[in-house]
């Protein structure tokens, strides 16, 4: 009779309980995968930052503009390797409630900074060349079925165009993917100076600068000379990495962190309890059981060994039915949710992450009644029979 046997029939012995343990794992890592899945969505634009790039913006704050002169002098600090501006388009398609994320940028420069945009040579030729073509990302192109070569009119909730309307003609010349899945394509870039040329606020400002830097280790150093050449200027700045840049923007709605390690940890402490307990009382109901098979020669580290591995599996069925359910209900709402979480995938690292917390668990449960089992006397187990 092997040993995998007896941990099976020892599992099943009260389908009942087996049913309501590993189906409380399973909601618990359920919620983890979700939730964690969320959160990788929503920092996503933190976690796929380059170490190398910053960004460049008013001190008084992100909305106020900068004077277009300012992008050469920054060109020339030393450690700046490349530098492009961009300014907030404001964009929507046909009704307001279509937001588009769009941005008026130089595009050479943009591409160098951002090179973790992936386009075809011959589309991105394209979009050069003509003032009126707009770079598509990849979703954003799935969202409303655009393709090379359509003529989209994209309005502005902002600016005015010089015809007097709220809407400009583009062109589609490319679109985009990024170097990772992660990376958000959910968003369309038209030229500059096409943008100046048409809309009624002028043509010498920017909405902000970002560059990358030769190595990150001068970051700091960078990021100073930068807002120590424009100080006590009409319009100072305020440089940091892209990273910090984009945490902030995000905690703007709260510590996203503290609120998943609140509800990820609440779920796996009440798990922990419940399995806990209920593995304690199992090994309890087998004191008799336990005392025969040490009887018959079973070694006390077989028994250890046998309990133990009972926890781990119950924690591993629970788990990966549980993490399984996750990917599916993440696959399931991600086509529709594109347009506000274009990232939100359950990924290899939220899986490794969920293992390590099953083995974790099975282990942290079943440890305490597999001592208890290394440790019982056959003479006191018997006697507690009685």
């Amino acid at each position: 009779m092997s040993d995998f046997y007896l941990i099976y029939k020892n599992m099943t012995r009260k389908p009942l309980r087996l049913f309501l343990t590993c189906f409380a794992i399973f909601i618990a890592f359920l919620i983890f995968g979700a939730v964690t899945s969320l959160k990788s969505a929503l920092n996503s634009s933190v976690e796929l930052s380059a170490d190398n790039r910053l960004v460049v913006f008013n001190r008084i704050n992100f909305t106020q503009t900068l004077p277009i002169a300012y992008v050469q002098k920054v060109a020339a600090v030393d450690g700046v390797k490349n530098v492009t501006h961009l300014n907030w388009f404001g964009g929507y398609y046909q009704e307001p409630s279509r937001q588009v994320v769009s941005m008026a940028v130089d595009p050479e420069s943009y591409l160098k900074v951002y090179e973790e945009i992936v386009v075809p040579e011959d589309q991105k030729q394209a979009w050069f060349n003509n003032r009126q073509g707009a770079l598509v990302g990849e979703k954003l192109a799935e969202i409303y079925a655009w393709k090379i070569g359509d003529r989209i009119p994209l309005s502005s909730n902002i600016f005015t165009h010089n015809d007097g309307g709220y809407t400009w003609e583009l062109v589609v010349s490319g679109i985009f993917k990024g170097d990772t899945e992660q990376y958000d394509t959910r968003q369309l870039l038209l030229h500059y100076k096409y943008f100046m040329e048409t809309q009624t606020f002028g043509n010498d400002w920017i909405g902000w600068m970002a560059l990358t830097t030769d190595d990150p280790a001068i970051n700091e150093t960078v990021a100073k000379t930068i807002d120590d050449n424009f100080a006590n200027s009409q319009s100072e700045t305020d440089t940091s990495t892209e990273k910090a840049f984009n945490k902030a923007f995000i905690e703007q709605i709260g510590n996203i962190g503290l609120i998943i390690f609140s509800v990820v940890f609440t779920a796996f402490f009440t798990i922990l309890v419940v399995v806990g307990n209920t593995m304690a009382l199992t090994i309890r109901e087998r004191t008799g059981e336990i005392a025969v098979l040490k009887t018959l020669g079973f070694s006390s580290t077989r028994i250890f060994r046998m309990v133990l591995s009972e926890s781990l599996l119950i924690a591993f069925v629970g788990g990966l039915s549980g993490l399984a359910a996750a990917w599916l209900l993440v696959e399931g709402v991600k086509t529709f949710l594109a347009r506000f979480l274009p990232n939100l995938i359950l990924g290899g690292d939220i899986a490794l992450q969920a293992i390590l917390f099953m083995l974790l668990l099975g282990l942290i449960t079943g440890l305490m009644p597999a001592f208890q089992a290394l440790r019982l006397n056959i003479v006191t187990a018997f006697n507690r029979q009685q």
